[in-house]
């Protein structure tokens, strides 16, 4: 994950004494460095303590932030004490970001008139103001917490992942290199529904791709370096080296087009045009591309690329794009999850080993389908993600579940994994009942909270509940 600036507001009511805002500048300071997060503060002589306690002292914040703008990612919204609901309505009004609100607890001890903080009740006056003049903001358990206490240091990375998906999803660039497989209208999707939400999708016919294909100099330094990333990233020994070749010219193609254009991810038309044109298949490349921060989704499928975005934004790990695919047996809470072999080399449990792909090569003379990374999902956490558009909206599924080391037959072609996921036969009738596509994207991390915070509170999504 890129690293977060917090712009840190405080808080204050006149007649609450000085010094607990000033210790809680150091405080909260310290707490969001020490998380590796970056701050902006408000110079302490700006305003009185260098807090906001009125609306002349917010109109005086709004100003910092506008000679800022760009250069936070959030706002973290202290209460040392109570606080001023209209200064900090003015101050945030127009930010632009999501608003972490942190309040103080009080201490047994020290609850006479000189020391008692009551920001506990402060912080339920400033939401419920925040939410009469339509300024989004976020709250976590505990409702009030100390920023030197663990709990406070977990809602930092939580709402540090909520700013990272935000500033990722507010303005996305994807692009679609082919039209979808003729047989999947599985994951058609609403281009204008997408366009409407800031989420733009540029075009390309395969042939584009295969024009830069053929332009790629193959003398050239920036294809050694390819070649040496790509042998690195799995077991490549039995590929032809013509092959190799093929497949380096595809990953440096598709790269250029993703420079050209600016795309943040890809969804790709990976069969069967492109064996029978170029002989390789995109598993290997839309992986690793995947592992450097462009997630790549296999059949044209711009939903679940979409869901990439998001999963990766909050992980800071590489998303991966998968079928649901088979029964575990007779564990109603196990499934595995499959694709021919796309799954970054960094999510894999250990090395992959580059095959010919078995089911496009079966019936064929030569082999066309180099290029699938054969292996195992890493064992871990998990959060699942899957999108579609339907009457012109954007919605989404997730939930959380693991990978476990349950074992899968040699035999199994492709990569893949058994997940365990609590409640998995409803999860799967509510895929069915719903019309969600036969993919579902992942991460191995646990990232379900700040995903539904930043999807549904700020970015304003639906996420359907199965």
């Amino acid at each position: 994950m890129e690293k977060m600036t917090f712009a840190l507001f405080f808080g204050n009511r006149g007649f609450f004494p000085g010094d607990l805002v000033a210790s809680a500048r150091e405080e909260v300071r310290e707490a969001v460095q020490s998380a590796g997060c970056d701050t902006l503060e408000l110079p302490a002589d700006l305003t009185r303590f260098g807090a906001v306690e009125s609306i002349d002292e917010g109109l005086k914040y709004a100003k910092f932030l506008e000679e800022h703008r760009g250069e936070y990612d959030g706002v973290i919204l202290s209460l040392p004490n109570f606080g001023d609901e209209s200064g900090a309505a003015t101050a945030l009004k127009d930010c632009g970001v999501p608003i972490l609100i942190q309040a103080y607890p009080d201490e047994a001890g020290k609850m006479n008139v000189s020391q008692r903080r009551d920001a506990f009740c402060g912080k339920i006056s400033i939401a419920d103001v925040f939410g009469q003049s339509g300024i989004k903001f976020t709250v976590f358990e505990p409702h009030t917490c100390h920023p030197n206490s663990p709990e406070f240091s977990e809602q930092l990375v939580t709402f540090a992942q909520v700013c990272n998906i935000v500033k990722k999803m507010k303005r996305l660039n994807v692009g679609s290199i082919g039209i979808r497989p003729t047989a999947f209208k599985t994951i058609r999707y609403d281009e204008v529904a997408l366009q409407k939400q800031g989420i733009n999708v540029e075009a390309f016919d395969l042939y584009q791709l295969f024009d830069l294909y053929h332009k790629v100099d193959s003398q050239s330094a920036a294809f050694a370096e390819a070649q040496v990333k790509i042998r690195k990233s799995s077991d490549v020994s039995r590929v032809p080296q013509d092959r190799m070749e093929k497949i380096t010219r595809l990953y440096l193609a598709i790269k250029e087009l993703v420079r050209q254009y600016h795309l943040d991810a890809v969804g790709i038309r990976c069969w069967s045009d492109m064996q029978e044109v170029i002989g390789i298949t995109p598993c290997l490349v839309n992986g690793i591309l995947s592992m450097e921060g462009i997630p790549v989704a296999c059949e044209t499928d711009i939903c679940n690329a979409i869901a990439m975005v998001a999963l990766q934004a909050a992980a800071g790990e590489s998303a991966l794009i998968m079928d649901w695919n088979n029964n575990f047996g007779n564990d109603p809470n196990k499934c595995i999850l499959f694709h021919c072999g796309n799954v970054p080399p960094s999510q894999m449990a250990g090395s992959g080993t580059v095959t010919s792909h078995a089911l496009i090569d079966k019936g064929r003379d030569i082999e066309v389908g180099w290029g699938c990374n054969q292996g195992r999902v890493r064992q871990g956490p998990l959060t699942y993600l899957s999108s579609k558009t339907s009457d012109g909206k954007l919605s989404f599924y997730i939930g959380e579940g693991r990978v476990t080391d349950d074992p899968i037959e040699d035999a199994f072609f492709g990569c893949a994994g058994v997940v365990e996921i609590p409640n998995l036969q409803k999860v799967l009738l509510g895929v069915c009942k719903n019309g969600y596509r036969h993919h579902v994207s992942l991460t191995i991390a646990p990232v379900e909270k700040a995903l539904r915070e930043a999807l549904t509170n700020y970015l304003g999504y639906e996420v359907e509940e199965f």
